[in-house]
């Protein structure tokens, strides 16, 4: 039996990591038998982040990775697709985990209001007396390294210009079909609709979150792959 070691479900989504919906969602599309095990505490498992995956006494870490396992025991997730549309595929998963989620990361950390909310969900484990002056540390280490990768520097309102275009290439591909290939959720859709779930489910009504909350088209979308992989 495989087991999803994850973190637990915070602000209405599955999990308070995206990248752990993801891992969730490619094993329900896998349709390989699988358990999972949450954890608030990344420390013990590989690279010290979730999620990750636990096979017969190994530990699979990282997301793409467990992809890749599954994906060598068989799995399909871009059956069907054309070269282009793999290549868009990964494009997009790409914008994904690699621009989208840091501005997940700014709301959530970066806004002075919403930090008090994710920093007592996230680190609950922590008793409350202490939680703030511990956390302060990782927090501004943490923004630190967002300043370095560029989007810290930039308001809110900046960063939420930067991201329209894509949210709309989003868009622009629901046109074509229920989900972002086509009539059957893909790779893609793990990665993409994890995002817009936590960016929808964020605390605190930033501006972000309204954005993504507030377009039917995007909600209508995060739904069906709910139901679909959810």
């Amino acid at each position: 039996m495989l087991t999803l070691v994850t973190y637990p479900p915070a602000f209405g989504q599955p999990s308070g990591s995206p990248f752990c919906v993801k891992a969730l969602y490619l094993l329900n599309l896998s349709g390989l038998p699988w358990q999972r095990k949450d954890t608030p505490d990344p420390r013990n498992w590989p690279k010290g982040k979730l999620p990750a995956l636990w096979v017969d006494g190994e530990i699979i870490g990282d997301s793409d990775n467990i992809r890749t396992w599954l994906e060598e025991h068989g799995a399909r997730f871009d059956e069907g697709l054309s070269d282009l549309d793999r290549a868009t595929s990964r494009a997009f998963i790409r914008m994904a985990e690699e621009h989208m989620y840091f501005h997940i990361v700014m709301d959530r950390w970066g806004d002075k209001a919403v930090w008090p909310l994710v920093r007592d969900t996230y680190f609950s484990a922590i008793p409350a007396l202490i939680r703030n002056w511990i956390t302060r540390g990782i927090r501004r280490m943490l923004l630190k390294g967002m300043d370095t990768q560029g989007l810290g520097r930039l308001t809110a309102g900046e960063r939420l210009d930067r991201i329209e275009p894509d949210l709309q290439a989003i868009t622009d591909r629901l046109w074509h079909g229920p989900f972002l290939f086509g009539p059957t959720p893909t790779a893609a859709d793990a990665s993409v609709a994890a995002m817009l779930g936590a960016m929808a489910g964020t605390p605190g009504g930033t501006a972000l979150s309204r954005r993504v909350r507030e377009d039917l088209i995007l909600t209508q979308y995060m739904a069906r792959v709910a139901e679909a992989l959810g």
